[in-house]
């Protein structure tokens, strides 16, 4: 039996793991991260913004976690994230004969989530895997055991493409795609578009926030709507969180699942997830040449339809789905 720590909204990756633990049968219990944050809007708003980034109802739900698995003894404890689990309770989880591992999915030293706390808790996990190769030497000088690269995956019950629109029909909704948060670094590149005269469907947090991208914030997308999208939109941008130090990010393997034709930041990681320009996807560093390669896809159907089937073959292909990523987590021993 294994036990996870995580959102269990269907968007999120807590969701997927325990998808993956269905399809692969593997015995298991979601102990849902929102549990901790449970409170009156207000209360929770200041909990997090003035005690260090801290769930209302996190010692509470620690308590809980630690209790579950003194009870239940799973074989792992996996947590997602900024997990709110104390560092106490995840040394009586380890005391008790629990292995406890991590999938990091955001940078702890990210401002936007940087926690006193869960900096003392990263210290008390067997193995940190995390999907950036930028946090692998900060991990292991902050004092980490064991640090393992495990990149994002996709989810194939949510992350398929539109049954009723083939990879080959011509797209009929907006030029560019945009589906992720409006960081305000993100903001000069869809302005760029924006002012190049496109339609850009922008969804996501926080656009609503800048007067560039105001008028053209759609909200958060359903997964029913990220399918959508990505089958109509002409190209999605698939952008990386900067101040994540991010070299590839969930829209990198969920984009090519849903069929979608992809313009990407040029990262090292995504030339090795996709390969060089035009063999799967295009890519761009500024601004300018976003709105240079969109313009290309725009003018060249073609192109688009045959990246959109490359890339979305290349990426379901095999190893990229979070069945694959739990697999190697449950796999994983402290002397390899």
């Amino acid at each position: 039996m294994i036990s996870i720590v995580g959102n269990g909204d269907p968007v999120h990756v807590g969701r997927h793991l325990v998808s993956a633990a269905e399809s692969l049968q593997v015995e298991h219990k979601l102990l849902d991260l929102r549990r901790a944050s449970e409170g009156p809007r207000i209360l929770t708003s200041l909990s997090w913004r003035l005690r260090g980034h801290r769930p209302l109802r996190m010692n509470s739900f620690s308590r809980y976690v630690r209790q579950h698995c003194e009870e239940a003894r799973p074989s792992v404890l996996i947590c997602t994230g900024l997990a709110a689990v104390t560092a106490s309770d995840l040394r009586r989880i380890g005391a008790a004969g629990v292995k406890r591992v991590n999938f990091l999915t955001d940078d702890p030293w990210n401002p936007a989530h940087r926690a006193p706390w869960f900096m003392e808790s990263l210290r008390e996990y067997d193995c940190i895997f995390s999907p950036r190769t930028a946090n692998r030497d900060d991990l292991l000088r902050h004092g980490c055991q064991h640090v393992e690269r495990l990149p994002f995956a996709y989810a194939p019950e949510i992350h398929f493409p539109e049954l009723a629109r083939s990879l080959d029909e011509p797209p009929n909704g907006p030029d560019v795609a945009f589906v992720g948060g409006g960081d305000a670094d993100r903001v000069p590149f869809a302005d760029a578009l924006l002012k190049a005269g496109m339609n850009v469907a922008l969804y996501g947090g926080y656009w609503d926030r800048y007067p560039a991208t105001r008028v053209h914030a759609l909200g958060l997308a359903s997964p029913e709507v990220a399918r959508q999208l990505a089958r109509t939109a002409k190209v999605s941008v698939c952008m990386v969180r900067r101040a994540n130090r991010d070299g590839h990010c969930m829209r990198t393997f969920e984009l090519p699942a849903m069929g979608a034709c992809i313009v990407a930041d040029d990262t090292p990681e995504h030339r090795t997830i996709f390969g060089e320009e035009g063999e799967n996807v295009l890519y761009f560093r500024e601004p300018e040449e976003l709105v240079a390669k969109v313009r290309r896809l725009i003018a060249s159907p073609h192109l688009q339809a045959d990246l959109r089937r490359r890339c979305h073959e290349r990426i379901v292909a095999g190893g990229n789905q979070y069945k694959d990523r739990l697999s190697s987590m449950i796999s994983w021993r402290s002397e390899r």
